[in-house]
């Protein structure tokens, strides 16, 4: 794993895509995860922006996704509650069902082969298409080196 290579394009990725100004995130979430891997190797926090993310709560998630629950459960990510929405290949939507803001929140989860990407953002359908794109460019990036 080349761990340089990763922590380069997240921070130049989080510094374009996460913030409260503009940017299409309000927080993001990288979680190394090797599904193919044994048991006993935890996925853990590898980058965040945005939010402080509790582990023991990352574990709870990344346990959501490999029992495979996207379609009957719902996950939580710090305050917020989210029901999946749609499901894709390598990624799926969110919907907070909790949420505080008029025009809602969402989530984006996108599976590269070391990593989970979890984008968080505020707003609706346009929101969510500039928050995939911003999600997409960095799963790209990682999967450039096979990631």
């Amino acid at each position: 794993m080349d761990w340089s290579f990763v922590h380069k394009a997240w921070e130049k990725w989080a510094s374009l895509s996460v913030g409260s100004s503009g940017e299409p995130l309000k927080a993001a979430l990288l979680i190394n995860y090797d599904p193919t891997g044994p048991s006993r190797l935890l996925s853990t926090i590898a980058e965040q922006e945005g939010l402080k993310a509790d582990p023991i709560e990352m574990t709870r998630f990344v346990d959501f996704i490999q029992q495979n629950k996207l379609q009957t459960g719902s996950f939580i990510i710090g305050s917020n509650e989210y029901m999946v929405t749609s499901i894709h290949e390598n990624w799926f939507c969110a919907r907070c069902m909790n949420t505080i803001q008029p025009s809602g929140e969402g989530a984006i989860v996108m599976q590269t082969k070391a990593f989970i990407l979890v984008a968080l953002y505020e707003g609706s359908i346009g929101p969510a298409s500039r928050a995939m794109l911003s999600v997409d460019q960095l799963a790209w990036q990682l999967g450039r080196r096979n990631l």
